[in-house]
């Protein structure tokens, strides 16, 4: 059996710290990204490593390589820039996931889906456990995404049924850390950013609406710890920290570490914007021993760091 790891949105945020540490454990990676949202500053270090090959391949075709593991992480994971070209998401989303599971099947690999806390819209249900079918507008901005995501989730679990695919499914609430994209868009590198510029912070809505944090590290641990679990094990299963902040909390934790002066300005709510988010995580803690150890003061300060050499550069 070939033992390389294949990690699909490698050069992504996510992705990048993902291959950093397979690469640490000395496991053989190959990274695939078509570096749409990805970069390859995100893998520079990894560059002359002889545990680490960089591929860049779309995954809306098909590929093919001898792998014995597959991480399938690829899709444009913020609003900004799945809303971008909502059409590649969804094919990316969807594609993606028939062109990675023909392969896992073909080479007979354990493969993983990176699906998201999107599959559960704006919840009715809070905190979420992997059991709601959730909240999802089929033909909203957001769709792509969400929809997109969910067809994939369809998709790996029909494989396992039909093809006995060893399919493993994790849904990541919102994640942070170094490396994020200073103009995803995400609320974390938003404030972030503003706060270091001096700029007014925009909040949307009246900020009492909430989400979880959790540290990319953290994030990391679980989806290796997935990876791992006996083969009848699929998921899925939330990944993700379940202290739950309001906007307004984290701006003002974001000023506080930031040492910032900035403003806070208020903005309509955009369409079909979750008013919680939460994840029950009693399944991961039970199933694989994981919950998160970063908080998010502690998980802040490198992230803070990380966008003061990106403004500086």
């Amino acid at each position: 059996m070939n033992d390389t790891i294949m990690v699909t949105g490698g050069a992504g945020f996510v992705g990048s710290h993902l291959c950093e540490r397979l690469v640490q454990d000395q496991h053989d990676v190959l990274c695939v990204d078509n570096l749409y949202t990805g970069s390859r500053q995100n893998v520079r270090g990894l560059l002359g490593s002889r545990y680490f090959e960089f591929m860049r391949h779309d995954v809306t075709f098909p590929l093919y390589v001898e792998v014995g593991q597959i991480y399938n992480l690829a899709c444009p994971a913020s609003p900004v820039h799945y809303q971008h070209d909502p059409v590649q998401t969804t094919k990316t989303s969807v594609h993606g996931a028939i062109n990675m599971l023909g392969l896992a099947k073909r080479v007979k690999a354990r493969i993983l889906q990176a699906s998201t806390s999107e599959v559960y819209g704006d919840p009715a249900v809070h905190p979420q456990p992997e059991g709601y079918w959730g909240n999802v507008n089929p033909i909203g901005l957001r769709a792509c995404y969400d929809e997109g995501k969910r067809c994939a989730e369809t998709l790996f679990f029909d494989y396992h049924r039909q093809h006995g695919l060893d399919i493993k499914v994790v849904r990541i609430f919102n994640t942070y850390g170094p490396r994020m994209h200073p103009n995803d868009g995400r609320v974390v590198s938003n404030f972030i950013v503003q706060a270091l510029r001096g700029e007014p912070i925009t909040i949307f809505g009246d900020g009492q609406q909430t989400r979880s944090f959790c540290y990319v590290d953290d994030l990391v641990e679980a989806m290796l710890r997935m990876m791992k679990t006996e083969r009848g094990f699929t998921g899925p299963v939330n990944v993700g920290n379940p202290g739950e902040y309001t906007m307004l909390e984290l701006a003002e934790t974001v000023l506080a570490l930031t040492r910032s002066r900035s403003s806070l300005v208020f903005k309509p709510l955009p369409p079909d914007d979750p008013r919680q988010r939460r994840p029950d995580i009693e399944v991961a803690r039970q199933a694989l021993g994981w919950q998160p150890t970063v908080t998010l003061r502690d998980g802040l300060v490198p992230t803070i760091d990380h966008f003061k050499q990106v403004l500086a550069a």
